[in-house]
C-alpha cells in the first residue's frame, strides 16, 4: 500500500525543487490554451496558483483578453469549499487565505460574479501529484474534490502539473475525481478525450 502522506511530501519537494518554474509554467499554460476543448469553451475556469503550484497568474489578463468568461475559485476556509468568481480584471484580486490572490470581500456576494460549478465548460485544476490514469492527489483537504463533483458530467478537467509531479500510481479513494488531460511542461497526457 502506498503512503498517501510520504508521496504528497516527496511530490511537494520535487514541486518545490523544480527549476525554472516560470518558464516551464508558460508552457504548460501555452499547452492548455491551444486545447480544442479550451477553444470551444465559454465559461472556463482558472486556478490562481500558490507557493510551488504551476504559476498562472501571469497569464490571466490573457485568459480574460481570449473573450471567454473566465472565473476563479476562492476558499471559504471555515466550511473547507471553494466558491466561483466570475473575474474580469486581474484589479479584482488580493491577497486572501494560505496568501492565495483571491477576489475582493466587497466583490464576491454580487449576484453578477457569482459562478454555479454547472456553468463550467472547462475547468483547470491544481494538484501536488498526478498519475497517467488522470489520478489526482491535493492538500489533502478535499477542497477540488468536492467542487469538481458538481461540475457536469463530461466536462474536461485539465490538471496542470510539472513532469516531476507525475508518479506511477497516486493512491484514490471512492471519492477521489480523476483528470481527463494532466499537461506537463514535456507533455500531454490524455486520459480521455474531450
Amino acid at each position: 500500500m502506498i503512503d498517501k502522506t510520504a508521496l504528497r511530501e516527496q511530490a511537494r519537494k520535487a514541486r518545490v525543487a523544480q527549476p525554472d518554474k516560470l518558464q516551464h509554467s508558460s508552457a504548460v499554460v501555452d499547452k492548455f490554451f491551444a486545447l480544442p476543448s479550451y477553444v470551444a469553451a465559454q465559461t472556463v475556469m482558472v486556478y490562481v496558483d500558490a507557493g510551488s503550484e504551476v504559476k498562472t497568474r501571469h497569464r490571466l489578463a490573457e485568459a480574460i483578453a481570449h473573450g471567454k468568461k473566465i472565473v476563479v475559485p476562492w476558499c471559504i476556509v471555515e466550511t473547507c469549499e471553494l466558491e466561483l468568481f466570475h473575474l474580469e480584471d486581474v484589479s479584482e484580486l488580493v491577497e486572501g487565505a494560505y496568501k492565495i490572490l483571491e477576489p475582493k470581500a466587497e466583490l464576491r456576494e454580487l449576484p453578477t460574479k457569482r459562478v454555479d460549478a454547472r456553468e463550467l465548460d472547462l475547468v483547470m485544476v491544481p494538484g501536488t501529484a498526478f498519475d497517467r490514469r488522470g489520478g489526482r492527489m491535493g492538500q489533502g483537504k478535499g477542497y477540488y474534490d468536492r467542487l469538481l463533483s458538481n461540475v457536469r458530467p463530461g466536462v474536461p478537467l485539465v490538471a496542470l502539473a510539472y513532469e516531476c509531479q507525475l508518479f506511477e500510481e497516486i493512491p484514490v479513494d471512492a471519492h477521489d475525481v480523476f483528470m481527463h488531460h494532466v499537461l506537463t511542461e514535456q507533455n500531454h497526457y490524455v486520459i480521455s478525450t474531450d
